[in-house]
């Protein structure tokens, strides 16, 4: 399964995300019992994309995270490119139509 970082501030996080060029923001909280079936799913998927680097966010321990990315609800699912928000996945994410979006992607801006 890919690899993830665990982010625990803002600073971290904006660091994640200009130090590479694809980035995988994946923020969620204890509690929710989506986020426990999501992330396992989500690391099978990126294993695909090497380039992709995977960042977890406990929303819980960075509340600003939720008004730094308009979070409304969680699990959030964010991919950026060289630092701007491309691909956005919320609570319940269909995982086969989010795949796709990626191989696009992906083959469009890989290393």
């Amino acid at each position: 399964m890919k690899e993830v970082t665990e982010l625990i501030s803002l600073d971290s996080i904006d660091n994640f995300i200009n130090n590479h060029k694809l980035s995988f923001l994946y923020i969620s909280k204890p509690e929710c019992v989506v986020c426990y079936a999501v992330l396992p799913q989500l690391r099978v998927l990126l294993e695909q994309f090497p380039s992709i680097k995977l960042g977890y966010i406990n929303a819980n321990n960075v509340e600003e995270v939720a008004s730094k990315f308009s979070v409304f609800t969680v699990p959030v699912l964010l991919l950026f490119i060289e630092g701007t928000e491309f691909v956005r996945e919320a609570r319940f994410v269909h995982f086969e139509q989010l795949e796709q979006k990626l191989k696009r992607i992906y083959q469009l801006y890989k290393d």
